[in-house]
């Protein structure tokens, strides 16, 4: 079920993408000679107008195939280049390129707005001065593995209702007080009585935390007070804007981190998810419903148009990076230059989108 729900996902993000891209070039009469889902080999296709709509095997993206836009002799000086992306004015260009980008934020505001409206699970500490935070419960976000905690047996969702060590018990939880009562016992048993999922009924088990030479006792979860936030129409989507805007700023500033880290040498794939870790992720969302998942697949919309605005050949910045280079320059880039370079980009990426799936394999086991 996961997997199908990951799947669902990414194809409501790419066709959102893709469309950005089709629309605009077909407002500024470019030919659009393929809509595809997925990478080839291609399963099926039908072609409605001059444009081919095809599902291929690889579902792991999707593309639109627009005239021009890999230059070559016949959409250069071909009896269509008068419909040739590489014809049409720079702005224009530079229009059809962003506009894949700028759906997946406006997809990402419009799914915040509708998490909004529905009743968005959100933490206390993090919401609007404007947004009330209801029935906040302290929940635990992740679960660090091979810890006490995930030994044990909670998962990612749970609330915490008490904790319990011999004769000490304490029932007014924040991840401060939790974290002093497992310091002041680590050498005891604890333990600890949650809610799973959306039953009433409350489930307890016992832990030992985790004692390492130098640090404080762990039980190895992450935790946060979250409660439900619900507003009417016009609230939710000027909420939503904002948290759109915060989320991008949040998500650019740890890419740039993460490729900072890299170039130093201090990178670490534990931090990042491919497409088989994204399907466990799905599966974490899930366990706090609805609004949280389509809040989810708002935040993979987000990484998806940030990463896209990087200037590496095959994206779609690096692409607006060889526009405003020609703009400079006042000609145009080498045909064969350009090509070569967005092919060697598009290996890289598989390259590297394979190394990270590898990764997420390995830390199944």
């Amino acid at each position: 079920m996961n997997v199908l729900i990951f799947v669902l996902i990414l194809l409501v993000l790419v066709l959102v993408h893709e469309a950005g891209h089709f629309f605009s070039a077909k407002y500024f009469g470019i030919r659009v000679d393929e809509f595809g889902f997925g990478w080839p080999p291609k399963l099926f296709g039908f072609k409605r107008g001059e444009t081919e709509y095809t599902i291929n095997a690889l579902p792991i993206g999707g593309f639109v195939k627009i005239f021009g836009e890999d230059p070559d002799d016949e959409n250069t000086n071909g009896p269509d280049r008068n419909r040739s992306f590489v014809h049409k004015p720079k702005w224009q260009q530079a229009i059809v390129l962003f506009a894949g980008i700028f759906m997946n934020f406006v997809l990402a505001w419009l799914l915040f707005s509708i998490g909004f409206m529905s009743g968005l699970p959100t933490s206390t500490s993090g919401a609007s001065p404007n947004v009330k935070v209801e029935n906040a419960q302290l929940t635990i976000v992740s679960v660090l593995p091979d810890s006490p905690a995930a030994l044990s047996g909670l998962t990612t969702g749970d609330k915490l209702l008490y904790l319990t060590s011999g004769t000490n018990t304490t029932d007014i939880l924040n991840p401060e007080t939790v974290k002093d009562f497992i310091v002041s016992h680590g050498d005891q048993e604890i333990e600890i009585g949650y809610l799973r999922g959306s039953s009433d009924a409350t489930e307890f088990l016992r832990l030992t935390p985790t004692l390492t030479d130098g640090a404080n006792p762990t039980i190895g979860i992450a935790m946060d007070e979250i409660g439900i936030a619900k507003l009417s129409f016009f609230p939710a989507f000027w909420e939503g804007l904002k948290l759109t805007w915060n989320v991008t700023k949040g998500t650019a500033v740890g890419l740039y981190t993460l490729v900072v880290d890299g170039i130093q040498g201090k990178g670490n794939f534990a931090s990042v998810a491919g497409p088989v870790g994204m399907v466990g992720i799905v599966g974490d969302a899930t366990k706090f419903g609805f609004a949280y998942l389509i809040s989810f697949a708002a935040l993979i919309s987000v990484n998806l148009a940030i990463i896209n605005l990087i200037p590496f050949p095959a994206l779609d910045g690096g692409r607006l990076l060889f526009l405003l280079i020609e703009k400079i320059k006042g000609s145009r880039i080498s045909p064969k230059i350009a090509n070569t370079a967005n092919m060697i980009g598009f290996a890289v990426l598989i390259g590297l989108m394979l190394v990270v799936t590898y990764h997420d394999i390995v830390k199944l086991f």
